[in-house]
């Protein structure tokens, strides 16, 4: 059995799969979605690495290696929405990929790698009316929070890195957004419910209202 996998490194030549052998003990419990440990380069040193494919043949049958060890397994869902993800945003698929494991669990050296973690999400602090309205009065001005806003709109929930990563924004637009109440978020611990903003419930409650409203 023969693993198409990504190199969890940021460099574009990177952005590749590369062929590995499957060993024997390991067929059947890696999987596509897999991250497992490959050597890698003139010293063989180990990298991490994240299974996109599985297949009977190579090309390069005299010239691949074998995977080390299996660390993690996501699910084939989450590989194709980083495909998408990276094709959409024009960046690694590593990257995206990384987005998708637990939080706190993404450093390579397991001593470093924190059990509990406070996540930041972001959304919407304001009706998109308002948001507008703020455009066209000058109160939102640069381009830069404008495209920080668009992918806001339309991927509520994100993080901060998240924003950073795929609108080349920096983190001060986000924190000026947010403390300028374009922007709202929640606090998170892993596994936890998010805590909820009082601007987000009155929010969701002047939703409701309106649509109270419509209906009768």
């Amino acid at each position: 059995m023969i693993a198409e996998v990504i190199i969890n490194r940021t460099a574009k030549k990177l952005n590749k799969t590369f062929d590995y052998h499957v060993p024997s003990e390991l067929e059947g419990l890696i999987l596509v979605g897999s991250k497992v440990l490959v050597p890698f380069g003139k010293g063989e040193k180990l990298e991490e690495a994240f299974v996109v494919k599985l297949k009977e043949k190579t090309s390069y049958p005299n010239q691949i290696k074998t995977i080390a060890k299996l660390e993690e397994q996501l699910k084939d869902e989450q590989i194709e929405l980083a495909k998408w993800m990276a094709s959409r945003y024009f960046c690694n698929v590593s990257d995206c990929i990384k987005l998708m494991l637990t939080p706190g669990t993404r450093t390579k050296n397991k001593e470093n790698r924190i059990q509990e973690k406070t996540i930041n999400t972001v959304y919407l602090g304001k009706e998109i009316e308002e948001i507008e309205f703020d455009v066209e009065t000058g109160k939102i001005k640069t381009e830069k929070q404008k495209k920080v806003i668009n992918f806001v709109k339309d991927n509520e929930g994100v993080t901060i890195p998240e924003i950073e990563m795929f609108t080349d924004a920096s983190r001060a637009i986000v924190n000026t957004l947010i403390k300028n109440r374009i922007f709202g978020n929640n606090r998170t611990k892993n596994g936890k419910k998010p805590i909820k903003s009082k601007r987000r419930r009155r929010n969701q409650k002047t939703r409701k209202d309106k649509k109270t409203k419509t209906n009768s």
